[in-house]
């Protein structure tokens, strides 16, 4: 079982997946960190935008289950043309509508400094080459656990 952390400003017992926000790098869906920091900053930031205090949410996981097949989960295990396009597809999904259907997503954040280089390269700016070129060079690459369906969030076990 490993550890998984949630940074909010409420006490979540029972995720809700409608409360999620759309457009986020892996689509709408309950995000965690393996580093507590991490999550922790992640409140921070929530509680300086919305108000309140941050809160620590912690949840095992059985992480045999990212190679089960019981759940269909896709890894990007570092910054790749496939996560490129992915995070593309999901910030800029226009329909309401999940733009894939795995359970689980494993793979780095998109976070401020990759925003601008992904606007970049949204405007035509930068090649998708240049993109990834950039990034080799980013340090404190961090990876993020998204849970998009019920199924998935079912193996969440609140600690």
């Amino acid at each position: 079982m490993i550890r998984l952390y949630h940074g909010s400003t409420v006490d979540i017992e029972k995720i809700d997946l409608s409360k999620s926000r759309p457009n986020k790098d892996f689509g709408r869906g309950f995000y965690l960190s393996e580093i507590r920091e991490q999550a922790w900053r992640m409140g921070e930031f929530k509680a300086l935008i919305e108000g309140g205090a941050p809160v620590m949410n912690t949840y095992l996981f059985d992480e045999r289950l990212l190679s089960s097949g019981e759940l269909r989960v896709l890894a990007f295990d570092g910054y790749t043309r496939e996560w490129a396009d992915f995070i593309f597809l999901n910030r800029n999904n226009k329909t309401g509508r999940p733009v894939h259907d795995f359970d689980i997503v494993y793979g780095p954040i998109a976070n401020d400094r990759v925003g601008v280089q992904i606007g970049k390269y949204e405007a035509g700016d930068i090649t998708l080459d240049q993109f990834l070129q950039s990034l080799k060079y980013m340090k404190g690459v961090t990876f993020q656990y998204f849970f998009g369906t019920e199924r998935a969030i079912a193996k969440l076990e609140k600690a």
